[in-house]
């Protein structure tokens, strides 16, 4: 079965003419839609809210909030949706959790994280769905065709614009339900993480709290970890099983071998039995990156030991192609299937390019393949290519330190505990991207709640009968958190005889 609930966060560089070619690699891991990819992955919850329960609205939005040149007033429809049914009202000051979209779909986003529902009945809370600019439904301009037609329009798509949306929004929501002293938490995954995160920092006069699920925002040039993403899966990989380790770490060089025999890319291509045939070996590659990324970063204890079951199902001793072993691993994970699309792209269409540019402006996250990432050939992130690259596609040229500049994480300790309260950065270590993840209490309201084996995102996705012990105390142990804060909040309340 595929995973409908997972989120990536992944740029996509492709070769076809639209896209440009990252030097490292083109398609890493990302929190976007489900990748369909993985579909002998474990089952997991998926659940739509009851219609009963959630009601759509769209919101006039502004168009540029920053600026007041003419075109900045121009406005568009932006979707949210409101589940109400456990809020105890405005009259009891009962709180609003409000999930920060990310980029997807709403209907994506409501049916993949199940933080809010799940909790809704213990905080009695309203419940609030916003969709993301340029994703979904909510796009600018009228039409996709002209929201992604160039870097004019692509240029109002940026964190802080999408902050100012949530902004607006939220407020938009307490003044229509009367519940001016209604506190917000904000929850977010991923890219939804930073952003919540964010958010708690540039807006503390709204939300009270921020939940950052799996939130890599030190994975910039200016905070960029030591170990990287690649340094993640080799780990895991090794730990897993050092015998399918080593055959991936030897299986590139023979791909090589092959693709340099007369006829090789076809050799390769009945082989692997992609859709459509290799244009180079690279093509292939990349392919298999993807796999492995994809089966560390939602692991959750099964994906990689199925693949390396299949890797090594037969015995070493028997004459078995190397790369026979690593078709079975493709097979393990993605299925059965009468062909392979090498070039596959986990996003509608929409979806991807408004991520594109989002990676070529400033999210600019260097992920490469460095020395210490053994099971991959060396090809480290090279951000001259990357901005040459950018520039040919887009005609400006991306911003790698502006997010670092904005939202003042240079140095992430001093800077949130002086100025930082009430966030929690929640992380597994056994997803690739907690290595530009904030992993240890900063102060006592902005802490780090780490587990070994979590996945990505893992803590707010739905629950389930079978979730580990230790992923049911990570969650607790969360839900105490935010209990704090709005006992904190209910209490400054009355000590200040606000009236409701």
């Amino acid at each position: 079965m595929s995973l409908p609930f997972t989120i990536f966060l992944l740029f996509i560089f492709s070769t076809s003419s639209s896209y440009f070619i990252c030097p490292a690699h083109s398609k890493i891991a990302r929190l976007g839609i489900s990748p369909n990819l993985l579909k002998n992955a474990p089952d997991r919850p998926t659940q739509k809210i009851a219609e009963s329960d959630l009601k759509f609205f769209y919101f006039n939005q502004t168009l540029d909030h920053f600026t007041f040149t003419p075109e900045s007033y121009l406005t568009f429809q932006q979707r949210y949706a409101i589940d109400s049914k456990h809020w105890a009202g405005a009259k009891a000051n009962a709180p609003i959790l409000a999930f920060l979209g990310l980029e997807s779909s709403l209907e994506t986003d409501m049916s993949a994280f199940g933080f809010l529902r799940d909790n809704a009945p213990h905080f009695k809370a309203l419940c609030v769905y916003i969709e993301h600019r340029y994703y979904g439904k909510t796009i600018p301009f009228g039409s996709v065709k002209e929201a992604m037609k160039n870097a004019s329009t692509l240029g109002y798509l940026n964190t802080a614009q999408a902050l100012a949306d949530y902004a607006a929004i939220l407020l938009h929501i307490k003044e229509k339900y009367s519940t001016k002293h209604s506190p917000i938490i904000v929850v977010g995954g991923s890219y939804g993480g930073m952003l919540a995160a964010w958010f708690r920092l540039k807006y503390p006069h709204i939300a009270l709290g921020a939940l950052a699920s799996s939130a890599p925002l030190l994975y910039f040039e200016d905070t960029r970890p030591k170990f990287g993403y690649y340094y993640i899966i080799t780990k895991v990989f090794k730990e897993t099983n050092m015998r399918c380790y080593n055959t991936i770490r030897k299986s590139w060089k023979e791909i090589d071998k092959v693709a340099a025999k007369p006829n090789g890319l076809l050799i390769l291509g009945k082989k692997f039995k992609t859709c459509a045939p290799l244009n180079r070996s690279f093509d292939l590659k990349d392919f298999l990156d993807t796999i492995y990324a994809e089966a560390v970063q939602y692991n959750e204890g099964i994906l990689v030991s199925n693949v390396c079951n299949a890797i090594n199902a037969n015995p070493p001793n028997r004459k078995i192609d190397i790369l026979d072993r690593i078709f079975a691993g493709v097979v393990a994970l993605t299925g059965n299937q009468s062909c392979y699309d090498t070039n596959y792209s986990v996003l509608v269409a929409n979806d991807d390019m408004a991520w594109r540019w989002q990676g070529c402006s400033e999210i600019v996250i260097p992920v490469g393949h460095d020395k210490q990432d053994t099971m991959f050939p060396t090809s480290p992130f090279n951000m001259t290519s990357f901005i040459e690259g950018c520039e040919s596609n887009y005609g400006v040229s991306p911003r790698p330190h502006w997010i670092t500049t904005y939202y003042g994480i240079q140095d992430i300790k001093l800077i949130l505990r002086r100025f930082g309260s009430n966030i929690i950065f929640s992380n597994g270590l056994s997803d690739p991207y907690s290595v530009g993840g904030v992993l240890e209490d900063l102060s006592d309201s902005v802490v780090a709640i780490t587990t070994n084996n979590g996945s990505h995102c893992q803590d707010i996705n739905l629950k389930s009968k079978g979730d580990p012990e230790w992923l049911v105390m990570q969650r607790e142990e969360e839900i105490k958190i935010i209990d704090s804060w709005l006992s904190t909040y209910q209490k400054d309340i009355r000590d200040l005889n606000i009236s409701v």
